[in-house]
Parts: structure tokens; C-alpha cells; sequence
């Protein structure tokens, strides 16, 4: 390889921030996890809800169990377009920002409104970081609750003679007024607990959580990142000012130097 196209290499390496790009792949990770995870266990509830509890879909204009999944599901997709926009918003201020601190005394001046932007993002990503840690406590709900499915599953072929039931209406799926109560003994029952979509389900909503997890990791990483940054922006347009200050005032020294000078000069002659 040619020695310049080398340096090159370097100084394009160099110039990338490691740290944002970090937290963006751990974004797109944790947002990838949750809204295919997510996307998917919804999809196994409605049909552990309709194979074995026997829940029926309502009308189109009443607000059901069902109707609620769905706008869940729209929810996911906005989240999973807006944080991959979002993602590579932060990816290209990190770019500007380390290049505004790396060429200070070059032609890339660090103006007020880079550093206004700097702030606006700090104060979206933190934000950001409270609604993802809503999303985190939201999905542990069914995590909770079909792990207590699973227990409950455990614990037939442990206890023998045990009347243990799963009635969708403590968890406010159903109408306290519809009786879809499941209970052991049953052939749903046996069905339900050894079936594919409930062990599946199950651990799609652990993987949700985790993305979402993830994600709240992610803003706390991107949160350090741009408060470390603005510092830095923020010491170099002291030093800046310093500079331009310094270099003024030399300019003004030597302008009276010149003048004394000629002064001196013209007194001799």
C-alpha cells in the first residue's frame, strides 16, 4: 500500500467517533431486539388468545384486547423508524463535533449554533432515556405475567390432584363480566402448556425486554458522549476566543512597533 494512501487510511480512522459509534450500534441493536421481539410476542398472545382462552374479537369501533395489541404494534414501528433516524442524527453530530474540535485552528470555525444543536441533543437524549425506561417497566408486565403462566404449568405435573386456573380477566385482557377461565385438567389446559406459542412467547417478551434494556444502556452511553463532547466544544471556544484575542493584540503591538519606527525614521531625516 502507497505510503499515502496509508496516511490517508489513518487520518480517516482517526477521525471517526468511536464512542458515538458504539452507542449507535448498541441503539440499533436494542431497538432491532425490541421491536422484532416485541412485534412477534404480540402476535403469539393474540393466538394463545383465541386458540385456548376462547377471546373473541370485538367490533371495529369497540376498544378490545385486540384492538389495544394492534395499536401496540403501530407504536413499534414508529419507535423503530424514528430511533433509526435518531441513531444516525447522533452518528453525524459526533462527526461534526470531534471534527470542530480537531481542526479549531483550521477552517472549521465552531459557530453558536453547533453548540446550540449540541445542547438540544443532550436534552432529546435524556428524554429519550426517561421514555425508554417507561418502555422497560411496560414490557416487564408481560414478562410477569407469562412467567406466572409458566409456573403455573410447572407446577401441574408437580402437584397432582391440584386445581390450579388461569383466568384472563386478573390481568384485565377480558370484560370482569366474560368467564374465560382455563384450569388444569382441561385438554386447553395440557394443550396450552405444552404447545410451541406460549414457551415462545414467553422468551420473545424476555428478548424484548433486554432490547429495551439496551436501549436505555444506549442513551446513558450517548448521554456521556455528548456531555463530554459539549465540554470539549465549550473549552475550545475559550480557547478560541483566547487566540483571536492574542493574535489581536500582537497585530496591535506590532502596528505601533511599524508606526514608532517610521516615527524614529522621519526624525532622523
Amino acid at each position: 500500500m502507497p505510503r499515502g494512501c496509508l496516511e490517508c487510511c489513518i487520518k480517516c480512522l482517526g477521525g471517526i467517533p468511536y464512542p458515538s459509534l458504539i452507542a449507535t450500534i448498541l441503539l440499533y441493536a436494542g431497538v432491532a431486539l425490541f421491536c422484532g421481539c416485541g412485534h412477534e410476542a404480540l402476535s403469539g398472545t393474540v393466538t394463545i388468545l383465541q386458540n385456548y382462552f376462547e377471546v373473541v374479537r370485538g367490533p371495529v369501533d369497540s376498544l378490545d384486547v385486540f384492538t389495544m395489541i394492534d395499536i401496540i404494534k403501530y407504536v413499534i414501528y414508529g419507535i423503530a423508524s424514528a430511533f433509526f433516524v435518531y441513531g444516525i442524527l447522533l452518528m453525524v453530530e459526533g462527526f461534526f463535533t470531534s471534527g470542530a474540535i480537531k481542526d479549531l485552528y483550521g477552517d472549521f470555525k465552531i459557530t453558536t449554533c453547533g453548540r446550540c444543536v449540541s445542547a438540544w441533543f443532550i436534552m432529546l437524549t435524556y428524554i429519550f432515556m426517561l421514555a425508554w425506561l417507561g418502555v422497560t417497566a411496560f414490557t416487564s408486565l408481560p414478562v410477569f405475567m407469562y412467567f406466572n403462566i409458566w409456573t403455573i404449568c410447572q407446577n401441574t405435573t408437580i402437584l397432582e390432584g391440584a386445581t390450579l386456573c388461569l383466568d384472563p380477566r386478573q390481568y384485565g385482557i377480558v370484560p370482569i363480566g366474560e368467564g374465560k377461565t382455563v384450569c388444569a385438567g382441561s385438554e386447553k389446559f395440557y394443550k396450552m402448556c405444552e404447545s410451541n406459542e406460549l414457551d415462545m412467547t414467553f422468551h420473545l417478551f424476555i428478548c424484548a425486554l433486554a432490547g429495551a434494556g439496551a436501549a436505555v444502556i444506549a442513551m446513558i452511553h450517548y448521554l456521556m458522549v455528548l456531555s463530554a463532547n459539549w465540554a470539549y466544544v465549550k473549552d475550545a471556544c475559550r480557547m478560541q476566543k483566547y487566540e483571536d484575542i492574542k493574535s489581536k493584540e500582537e497585530q496591535e503591538l506590532h502596528d505601533i512597533h511599524s508606526t514608532r519606527s517610521k516615527e524614529r525614521l522621519n526624525a532622523y531625516t
